[in-house]
């Protein structure tokens, strides 16, 4: 009875929540004079339904970071000196392989993260993220993104684990395995139950970290959303730059790990860093490959 009680207030809450007007008044504190910055953010919310504008303004930033992201990465498909630093370059993307992909792509983003995007807010608000002025200082976003990104990657070299077993495999990541060569936008092309349970490691972190050990800005959300794409496009973007993170940042996995997981359907596990793949001996047929391309590379 008790939990029926609780989960009704909670409801309650919540679409009260998803109700709210904005009011710029509301959000800052007596006395205090908001940036520029500041000032332009409560405006897009001034007089308008708060969760829905919230949706709008992450579903543009995503889009905008996700293609724009991609987009070099398309422009050196068509540069032939730019073939060289392709990781499997004997493999062809036809255009009937790109083109469904994107309307895929489309059609999850619209209808499946959209609405996601619309209710992030108001349940935000309800576990404590903030939301008023002033915007938190630059180092302590960056620690912040910083530690999201741990979360993130421990969460999904399980999850992913997970996904190359059985029935998981078979009926849900199989999906996004159809690209073993995969390209840019390749990211997000999965089936819509693997779009939303990986999903919830970007939603983990903050949350955790709201949660036991200080406050997380609404702002410095939509910054962690918009690095979480900008490294997951290059995990998949099938090139291997001499600049690539993954050659000077140690223990960056980049696109060599993640496009050998294409490749050959197997280990490789985590999103973003090598070290749990290290760890738990996921990389060890990686790391055999990959010293043999390094060799070929050398050799041509």
């Amino acid at each position: 009875m008790a939990n029926a009680t609780l989960a009704s207030v909670l409801l309650e809450q919540f679409m009260a929540e998803m109700k709210t007007t904005g009011h710029m008044e509301h959000t800052l504190p007596k006395g205090y004079t908001p940036t520029w910055i500041e000032q332009q953010w409560f405006a897009l919310f001034e007089g308008r339904n708060e969760a829905v504008t919230f949706g709008i303004i992450a579903f543009v930033v995503h889009q905008a970071v996700y293609y724009g992201r991609y987009l070099p990465y398309l422009i050196c498909d068509y540069i032939p000196a730019m073939r060289k630093y392709k990781l499997q370059p004997d493999k062809e993307i036809s255009d009937e392989l790109w083109w469904k992909c994107l309307r895929s792509l489309l059609t999850s983003q619209i209808f499946v993260q959209l609405p996601m995007m619309m209710f992030f807010l108001p349940a935000a608000k309800m576990v404590g993220f903030e939301c008023g002025a002033p915007f938190p200082a630059w180092g302590r976003v960056a620690f912040q993104v910083a530690v999201f990104f741990v979360i993130e990657d421990f969460y999904h070299y399980w999850a992913h684990r997970l996904f190359h077993y059985g029935v998981f495999y078979k009926h849900i990541h199989k999906v996004h395995h159809e690209h073993t060569a995969p390209f840019g936008i390749v990211a997000e092309y999965a089936h819509p139950l693997e779009t939303a349970i990986l999903g919830q490691g970007t939603i983990a972190g903050p949350l955790l970290f709201n949660y036991f050990i200080e406050q997380v800005h609404i702002t410095t959300m939509l910054i962690w959303i918009a690095a979480r794409l900008w490294q997951t496009v290059e995990a998949h973007c099938g090139y291997d730059f001499p600049w690539a993170a993954s050659h000077w940042l140690p223990f960056w996995a980049g696109a060599p790990h993640h496009d050998y997981h294409h490749m050959a359907f197997v280990d490789n596990f985590a999103s973003t860093f090598s070290w749990w793949d290290r760890v738990f001996g996921t990389d060890r047929r990686f790391q055999a490959y990959e010293a043999r391309r390094q060799q070929k590379a050398k050799a041509d």
